[in-house]
Formats: C-alpha cells, structure tokens, sequence
C-alpha cells in the first residue's frame, strides 16, 4: 500500500512538470524548511503547509475578528475569515488560469492574515502606534505566527515559499499599486495572492458598505465603473481576467494599466468615504483606545499577563513584543472580554439576593 501511495506523488509530480507554466514553482523544488522533516507519502510540500494552515488556532480565531465593521449585527458581512476565503478563491482561478502552482498559492492566501488583530486596521494602527521603534504590521505578524506563536511556541515550519508570500502579501497605505522589485513575493504564486487581496477586498467592501447604507450606489466614482462595470460580479470578473490577460506567460503578475488605474480609484474612494469616514470613526476611536489600553494594562502588570498568556515567560526580555503577540491574536470578542475582566467592575455576588432575615 506504501508504494501505491508513493506512485499517485510521482504522478502528480510529473504532471507538474508537464502542465506548469516555465514560471511556476514546483513542489518538487521548494527552498524547503527551516527544520528538516520527513517527507509526505502522499501529499507535496505546499498541501501540507495549506493543511498545517487550516488546522491552526489562529486559522479558527479569523472567523471573529473584523474585516472593516467592527461587530457586525448583520450576518452577512464579511469577517477576517471570509476575506481569506475570498483571496483564496479568487487566486486559485488566476492561478489556474496562469498553469502556476495553484496548492502554493492557497497556501499563502490562507495564512497571509493569521497575524492581523482584532477590530481590523483600527487595531493594527495602535499596535504599530505603540510598539517603537520597530512598529507594527500585520503581514509580519502572520510570519511570526507560523514561525513561533502557533503549536505553543513550535510554530508550523513551512516551507520557505509560502513564507515569502505570507511576508510581502500585504501593501502599504500608498494611492497607487505600483510596486517594486523588493515588494513584491519571489514566486508568481505570491504575487497572485497580493493581487487577488486587492481584488477581493475593493469588492467585498464596496459591497459591505453598500449592505450597511454607509455610501450608496451613485456615489462610486463613475470613471472607474466604466472602466470595471456596475455591478459586483462585473468588477471582479473584469480584475480577474485583466490579472490573467496582462500576466500570461510573463515573469511578473500584473493588472493593464487601465484595470489598474481603476482599481485605484475605488481603493481612494474607500479609504475616503469607508474606512476613514466619520460613520466610522465614532467605532473605531472606541476600538483603538480598548487596545491601547490593554497594551499599557499588560506592559504594567506582566504577572497578570503570564496568568492570561502562556506564550508569556516571567522575565522576559521583550516583554513588549509578548503584549503585542497576545494582543494581536485575540478576536474582537475576546479583546471585548478582557478589557471588561480588567477595567469594568462587575457586581457584588450577593447583589440581588433577598435579604431574608
């Protein structure tokens, strides 16, 4: 039976080298692992990183953190988790397309937010605030978990691939998504997954905020549904293909310039009228301060923070990194927990018992 598995690998490794693009990464020649292992009978080094990936706790914890509306009523928003599930999709048909490594790429799509904290940006924003002088950002907390804070401190050693791609997935705050060399992911497959993040959450929060009557239909810029089409379905069915049209048989993934230019132009919009509106501020400046708070309520008692965290080791030596790693993986509801367990005092047992005698 051992050598009948082993065989179905072999076939699958062969197909790949028949089938794939020039430009694809193959299993077969990952950088490998930080940590030597055995390898697979059955599965090639990218499925088990994307298998690693979905069993983790921080995978689990996605579904309750926010994506931008900080806990939602409705139950159709999307969350931390939907979005990655979205990147995943939608990079795996550009792949397709592509003949790239498709089990690379949702490797990295599944993981490139394990990092990200609670109440979305508003939470990463703090963090990067008071984590000095190095800062804070998401996409490098995502590598930190796979590396160490997953597995009590084991991390998942995954293959230097999707490392990469988890590392330099993310974009900077810039207008424009033009980006150099050193930005973007050594393989096609990561730089799929950077471009396919950007498709999924222009739309997704296009349409979030469409749902939550935050802006409405006539107010998306115009010049850019021309260009891109009027409805949801339209916008990403014109990214994906213009991602795929643009990139074929190329050594870089990239949208026309066209596509591109329109894109940036709802990615403004957004930001201007979404993400920093004043609808949202009210929320967001409530999130941001509980944060903060628990930042410096950690930074002060660390005794209190070895009883909550187990990661935490009594004198250690970045203590301000151990508050960061806590912090950042919590989900909304559970920052919401803590902050109340330690900042608002709760009633006296005895309160509303009938005095009887």
């Amino acid at each position: 039976m051992a050598r009948e598995i082993a065989d179905i690998k072999k076939f699958w490794e062969t197909k790949e080298r028949e089938i794939l693009s020039p430009f694809a990464t193959l299993s077969t020649s990952s950088r490998g692992r930080e940590k030597e292992e055995p390898e697979c009978e059955l599965r090639n080094c990218f499925q088990r990183d994307r298998d690693r990936i979905i069993h983790s706790k921080s995978f689990r914890r996605l579904k309750h953190k926010s994506q931008v509306f900080l806990s939602p009523e409705g139950d159709h928003y999307r969350t931390r988790l939907t979005h990655t599930l979205e990147v995943a999709q939608i990079a795996r048909t550009v792949a397709r397309a592509l003949c790239l490594q498709e089990d690379l790429v949702e490797a990295i799509s599944l993981g490139h937010d394990l990092g990200h904290t609670p109440f979305g940006h508003a939470g990463e924003e703090v963090l990067n605030e008071v984590l000095q002088p190095q800062g804070f950002r998401h996409n490098e907390q995502s590598l930190r978990v796979v590396d160490f804070l997953e597995k009590d401190g084991e991390g998942l050693n995954l293959t230097w691939e999707v490392r990469d791609g988890i590392a330099k997935h993310s974009k900077t705050l810039a207008e424009d998504l033009v980006f150099s060399v050193e930005e973007l992911p050594s393989t096609l497959e990561g730089q799929v997954v950077r471009w396919a993040d950007v498709v999924a959450y222009v739309n997704h929060d296009i349409d979030d905020a469409l749902r939550g009557k935050v802006i409405t239909e006539d107010e998306l810029p115009a010049c850019a549904l021309q260009v891109l089409g009027n409805t949801h379905r339209e916008r990403i069915d014109r990214m994906v293909k213009d991602l795929i049209l643009s990139s074929f048989d190329q050594p870089v993934v990239k949208m026309s310039d066209e596509v591109r230019e329109a894109t940036e132009i709802l990615r403004r919009f957004l930001f201007n009228r979404v993400y920093l509106s004043e609808e949202q501020k009210v929320e967001r400046d409530k999130a941001k301060r509980l944060v903060k708070e628990l930042y410096f309520f950690f930074l002060q008692n660390p005794d209190i923070l070895g009883k909550e965290y187990k990661l935490y080791q009594k004198g250690a030596s970045d203590l301000e990194q151990s508050v960061c790693d806590f912090i950042s993986g919590m989900t909304d509801r559970y920052a919401l927990y803590i902050y109340q367990k330690y900042f608002i005092p709760s009633s006296w047992p005895g309160e509303g018992r009938r005095n009887t005698t």
